[in-house]
């Protein structure tokens, strides 16, 4: 299984990007999937996760941060609106499949303000 994130990008405070995590080749179906991210000097730390139907959220990303998942084509989103400056970082998704867990190669998020 590999996992490939993708949609990051530059944007100003206040904006929005949506990132995508895609399998490629054959695809299965995620057990639980979600994102971490990690800033510069920072250790990674969790986004936001979902497991069936059930998201859950860091506080820091509460009521701005979406997580879904598409599982006609195994496939994870996360919609990130009124992004602020402190959101800059490299996101990884993961997301455990058959028992394992699988980490996507991660995707640059920059905000300026």
């Amino acid at each position: 299984v590999q996992l490939q994130a993708s949609g990051g990008g530059s944007v100003q405070a206040g904006g929005s990007l949506r990132l995508a995590c895609t399998q490629s080749g054959t695809f299965f179906v995620l057990d639980w999937a979600g994102w971490f991210r990690q800033s510069p000097g920072k250790e990674r730390e969790p986004v936001a996760n979902i497991r069936e139907s059930i998201e859950n959220y860091e506080d820091a990303v509460k009521g701005r941060l979406t997580i879904s998942r598409d599982n006609a084509k195994g496939t994870v989103y996360l919609q990130m609106n009124s992004l602020k400056p402190e959101d800059t970082a490299v996101y990884f998704c993961f997301a455990a499949i058959r028992g394992r867990i699988y980490w996507g190669q991660g995707t640059l998020v920059t905000v300026s303000s």
